[in-house]
């Protein structure tokens, strides 16, 4: 099965086989920003499952609050950022599940950085959970 992620405008899409190696939320700071929400949903699929990019984007990088480099694609158009590679998880590219607009994508079964997730957020007991992103 392939998947397509892409920008609200369309003009950039990652195109990727199979099912996502990990689906988790993420309430850290940076992700609350990134997303203009209270968390970010992200997929990640091993390198290997990435067929094919298309389209222009714009990279960003920053250093993390756990000290690692993530360094996020973005649409230069809208500015939606649609996938991303971190050295937390060597070997895989980081999407964001929203941009697959795809209501059956595999539910998130961790939550990472419960430490700086807003009160009022509740996920489900049956998930993993870190107050950083060390699931070990």
């Amino acid at each position: 099965m392939q998947r397509t992620a892409t920008c609200a405008c369309e003009q950039l899409s990652i195109t990727v086989e199979g099912d996502p190696r990990i689906v988790a939320t993420c309430s850290c700071i940076q992700c609350q920003k990134r997303t203009g929400s209270a968390f970010g949903v992200s997929s990640y699929f091993r390198d290997k499952q990435v067929l094919e990019t298309r389209g222009e984007f714009t990279t960003g990088s920053r250093t993390a609050d756990s000290g690692h480099t993530i360094s996020g694609n973005f649409c230069p158009r809208c500015g939606s950022t649609v996938f991303w590679k971190g050295d937390f998880i060597p070997g895989h590219t980081g999407i964001a599940v929203g941009c697959f607009g795809d209501p059956d994508f595999p539910q998130p079964t961790a939550a990472a950085w419960c430490a700086t997730k807003h009160t009022w957020v509740d996920f489900p007991e049956h998930w993993k959970h870190s107050d950083t992103q060390d699931f070990s």
